[in-house]
């Protein structure tokens, strides 16, 4: 399950000359594909902040050795589930895409240590569950791990880290703490879908939740995951947030039944504790 000699996150150091050649030939989430070699900006990450999942552990108040994580999706799972105290309790709390909070502390918790994102899914975040009061991810106490799926993600990435405008298109907010992610890796090794042999498998990419815990199995020593999908899902709204009830989407891009069935896989072998309600 574990990889020792492939990182979970990427920076200046992995980009070279020939790193680039062998990956400008994949695309979308899985290589620099349509990305010109000054435009992979991963030279700009540079600082331990950047290169270390938790470069504030060793100043850690608490002591221990072990460091555990609540992996928070945003599951209808969650609505009354009043398990809001018992992840913020966690010593590092990821979340993701339309991560609401205000409201529904009390099922969801309130602390975001890590918000894991692509520049789609917190553009559409934004936009989507306004209605709600989501006007974007959490700030405070918080570090961003980036998922790039396209040219325009490196774009971002370098005007958040320079704290620099971006001249052409939709204006981002800037974020600090950057790390970035290689999706490449999770998604060939961990979640390869049965849709890479179909006619979608060009839009294929794993879920931005899936990567998030996926990362944080490689990273924490303890993996608690709240809000993602179980087999009984059809029980439950899409959301913790929908305030009428939304049956589960699917979506082509995503294999969300494989990435379910995965969950079920690491729960049974003591590798995460993920939450279920039966």
């Amino acid at each position: 399950m574990f990889l020792h000699n492939i990182p979970v996150l990427q920076w200046a150091k992995h980009f070279t000359p020939e790193e680039y050649q062998r990956l400008r030939h994949y695309g979308g989430a899985h290589g620099w594909g349509g990305v010109s070699a000054e435009g992979v900006s991963l030279g700009i990450l540079n600082t331990p902040a950047n290169r270390l999942m938790f470069d504030d552990w060793e100043n850690s108040a608490n002591g221990s050795k072990c460091i555990r994580c609540a992996v928070v999706g945003n599951g209808g799972i969650l609505n009354g589930s009043r398990k809001g105290k018992e992840i913020d309790e966690h010593d590092y709390v990821f979340r993701v895409n339309g991560a609401a909070l205000k409201g529904f502390e009390n099922d969801v918790g309130s602390r975001t240590s890590f918000y894991t994102f692509s520049t789609n899914t917190m553009r559409n975040s934004m936009r989507r569950y306004a209605r709600i009061g989501y006007r974007g991810p959490p700030i405070s106490k918080t570090r961003y791990i980036f998922l790039p799926d396209h040219d325009r993600d490196y774009i971002l990435m370098k005007a958040a880290s320079t704290h620099t405008a971006i001249v052409k298109g939709p204006d981002m907010f800037f974020l600090f703490g950057l790390r970035s992610l290689t999706l490449s890796f999770f998604s060939s090794r961990f979640l390869h879908s049965r849709l890479l042999k179909t006619g979608t498998r060009r839009i294929y990419r794993p879920s931005t939740g899936a990567v998030m815990l996926l990362a944080a199995i490689h990273t924490c020593d303890q993996v608690d995951a709240y809000g993602f999908m179980t087999p009984d899902y059809r029980l439950y709204s899409d959301h913790y947030y929908d305030k009428q009830r939304h049956p589960v989407h699917f979506y082509a891009n995503h294999d969300m039944r494989m990435e379910m069935r995965l969950w079920q896989e690491l729960h049974n072998a003591g590798l995460i504790n993920l939450f279920m309600r039966q």
